[in-house]
């Protein structure tokens, strides 16, 4: 059983060194021998209540349009790291300042069938926050409770067709929300950590 909010329980959950995961593991596909791009996302919880930030993209959008996101977005030539790439895409999609952020660790790679491997950032938003959607690239910014997000039993695996074949995903929907692929499969490997 989840219990709720506890910056403590999170940072020992993190403390706990986990493999890679991938959007072929489901389908127990072997990875394809393909180039990949480097990317960040950050998963920000805020300090009073854990509400989790997320992103409903662009529809318009080239990589993933209309999705549930985690703030984030591929490393750029300026940034030093994912980690910087997660808290300037962060500013500039939701405006979050990275002054704001008390980071507390990342999780291990997650590899994307359109060819990022994205290292998830966990940090947590210190003081008020009121979130500005990036014009063209963020359609709504919303938050999600964390009695929901590390609940492992809110997670459950569809399949649909692509590219000519089945694909299976982890899905977490919330109200109008619909939690899936790399995004719920990055948070139910941090769910079933914070419940071990």
């Amino acid at each position: 059983m989840t219990q709720g909010w506890s910056e403590s329980r999170l940072r020992a959950a993190l403390a706990e060194r986990a493999g890679p995961s991938s959007d072929y593991d489901l389908d127990n596909a072997p990875l394809p021998d393909a180039p990949t791009r480097p990317a960040g996302v950050l998963a920000a919880f805020h300090e009073d209540d854990g509400r989790l930030v997320l992103t409903k993209r662009a529809s318009g959008l080239r990589h993933h349009p209309g999705q549930i996101a985690l703030p984030g977005g591929k490393v750029d030539p300026g940034d030093d790291d994912e980690i910087a790439a997660a808290l300037r895409e962060a500013r500039e999609e939701v405006g979050l300042d990275p002054a704001q952020v008390d980071l507390i660790g990342t999780l291990a790679p997650h590899r994307t069938v359109t060819g990022f491997v994205m290292t998830p950032v966990i940090g947590i938003i210190r003081g008020p926050f009121v979130p500005i959607a990036e014009p063209g690239e963020v359609d709504e910014v919303f938050t999600l409770p964390f009695a929901h997000v590390a609940d492992p039993a809110q997670y459950r695996v569809e399949r649909r067709r692509w590219r000519g074949g089945w694909r299976s995903y982890h899905v977490a929907p919330w109200g109008p929300y619909y939690l899936w692929g790399a995004t719920a499969r990055i948070m139910l490997g941090l769910a079933r950590r914070l419940n071990r």
